[in-house]
């Protein structure tokens, strides 16, 4: 009889490219892993990994098994989700892997309503860029993820995952108040281009959106500063050295010096979705968070404007 574990260690072998790299994917030390393939190979008869260089690739028949293993895999998944769940009651445990002001504005707010009705769901949180957050949800490390894709740079999704669009975020040009543009009820790309700016990170996807909006134009922004962390590029416009890009989810209410300014021809915008394996469409806890998330983000959408939430 072969075992799930060392089925579930087998696929994330493969998925991973190494056994160091499953083990971190799964929680378990490499040992832990390496037991568990040595323990598949006993029971199936045959060699799964052979050894190249440094590290390990999957033979032919172990590749095969892998793909039966993932299949299996899913199959076990949707019946835990489905038929072993109580429809009625969901309980268990979640975890969540969203973009970091989508944590603020939407994953928040639905921790805090789980906690005032009682529903007996844990939730854990890591956030993530949305390329890692498919890549988590579609191996099997995250059951849920909240992705953002905008108009100029799309996200790749899965064929086993299903995604389901919650919302649109706007994002506004923050300028101290004392900047020339801050008076104007909007301003177009073309007279951005000179400005001084402050950027999530280069190959981030906020960045290349900022790339983006300038390229029809033939220019490159000039970017002073990177940094991950919007609150630090509210901190820069207040202290008039550079001018941001940052949407409205999530942001909080601005210092008196920032003045937002909303981007037009095109307004500048983001999707925001919800993505989970198609294998648990059917889970109550899913089904539960999912129609939370749709509530959170609809009350946001409406009550969001170029200097609010």
């Amino acid at each position: 009889m072969i075992d799930i574990g060392s089925l579930r260690a087998l696929a994330a072998v493969e998925q991973h490219g190494s056994v160091i790299a499953a083990s971190e994917a799964m929680g378990f030390s490499p040992s832990a892993v390496s037991q568990q393939v040595k323990k598949l190979e006993k029971e199936a008869g045959f060699a799964v990994l052979e050894r190249r260089g440094r590290g390990v690739l999957l033979t032919e028949r172990g590749l095969a098994l892998a793909a039966y293993g993932r299949r299996i895999l899913a199959e076990l998944e949707e019946l835990q989700s489905t038929l072993l769940a109580d429809p009625a009651k969901p309980s268990g445990s979640l975890r969540v892997v969203s973009f970091s002001t989508a944590c603020r504005g939407l994953v928040g707010p639905l921790l805090a309503q789980l906690e005032k009705s009682g529903v007996p769901l844990g939730i854990s949180v890591l956030a993530e860029d949305p390329r890692e957050a498919v890549a988590r949800v579609a191996n099997g490390e995250a059951d849920l993820g909240l992705v953002h894709n905008w108009n100029s740079v799309p996200l790749v999704i899965p064929e086993h995952l299903t995604l389901e669009w919650l919302c649109e975020d706007v994002a506004d040009v923050l300028v101290h108040r004392s900047h020339h543009l801050a008076g104007r009820p909007a301003v177009a790309p073309a007279e951005l281009v000179d400005e001084r700016w402050i950027s999530t990170p280069a190959g981030a996807i906020c960045n290349e959106a900022l790339l983006r909006i300038f390229a029809d134009l033939g220019r490159v922004p000039d970017i002073r500063v990177y940094d991950p962390d919007f609150a630090t590029h509210i901190a820069m416009v207040e202290q008039a050295v550079a001018v941001a890009l940052v949407p409205r989810l999530g942001r909080p209410a601005l210092p008196r010096d920032v003045v937002a300014v909303p981007v037009v021809n095109p307004v500048q915008a983001r999707q925001v979705g919800l993505i989970h394996r198609k294998t648990m469409t059917a889970s109550p806890g899913i089904r539960h968070v999912a129609g939370l998330l749709r509530k959170i983000a609809a009350g946001r959408v409406a009550a969001s404007g170029p200097g609010e939430l």
